[in-house]
């Protein structure tokens, strides 16, 4: 096969799949005696097809690593890497269902009759949640979870719904979330848009990982092809 018959079957450039033999993520292709042309075959185009899939279940990088092992090293080092990429979902799918639980529950969460005394500091706050106080300034400076400021020093005192958004937040973030989408999202709960809002992050979450699980098993097809390949 020519190098864009590769490109066409794995769904790539031409450019891509030179980029890919040039990673060792394809094996390196023959060359014609005249005119050094590449030639490659069916191993060139399962492994491609196999990357595009784990680059969707774990990442490129990964991914690269994944299939060049399939090419160098022996076949109980592949299926160590890949009994890891399976396990990392299952822990994300299992923090993502704690989450849930815990989101449901603090979201559902009653705040009434709050007095002044009921404010947290950050090291009280910290500890309850078991993270570093660190952690909980970096939360207000990406605006987060916000507290109040009191004192001519601007000591920071967290109120019982300044705590319920900490919580959530710390919640989600063990759930995989990132900064960037959490900020928008807690801008919304403190507007009043709470368990909706928390629920549809979670099910877009849920759905994250089960387009990577569903990847992971439609990189099964050609890395099994490409193992054969690479035994014989």
């Amino acid at each position: 096969m020519r190098t864009i018959d590769v490109a066409r079957r794995a769904g790539y450039s031409v450019q891509q799949i030179r980029n890919l033999e040039r990673d060792g993520v394809l094996p390196p292709a023959t060359r014609t005696t005249t005119g050094g042309y590449r030639i490659y075959r069916d191993i060139h185009v399962q492994s491609a097809l196999a990357y595009r899939a784990l680059a969707v279940g774990t990442g490129p990088v990964q991914a690269r690593r994944i299939v060049r092992a399939v090419h160098e090293c022996p076949i109980p080092e592949v299926l160590a890497l890949l009994d890891a990429a399976h396990a990392r979902l299952d822990r994300e799918r299992t923090d993502l269902e704690l989450a849930k639980e815990a989101a449901a529950a603090i979201s559902a969460e009653l705040i009434e009759d709050v007095r002044r005394s009921d404010a947290m500091s950050v090291s009280e706050l910290a500890a309850a949640l078991g993270v570093r106080p660190s952690t909980l300034r970096h939360w207000d400076a990406e605006g987060l979870a916000v507290p109040d400021r009191v004192s001519p020093r601007g000591t920071r005192r967290y109120s019982p719904a300044q705590t319920r958004d900490a919580r959530i937040v710390h919640q989600l973030r063990g759930a995989g979330y990132r900064v960037e989408a959490l900020r928008a999202l807690m801008r919304g709960l403190r507007n009043g848009r709470r368990s909706e809002d928390v629920r549809a992050a979670l099910a877009a979450r849920d759905a994250s990982i089960a387009a990577r699980s569903r990847a992971l098993l439609d990189a099964a097809v050609p890395l099994s092809r490409v193992l054969t390949a690479a035994q014989a």
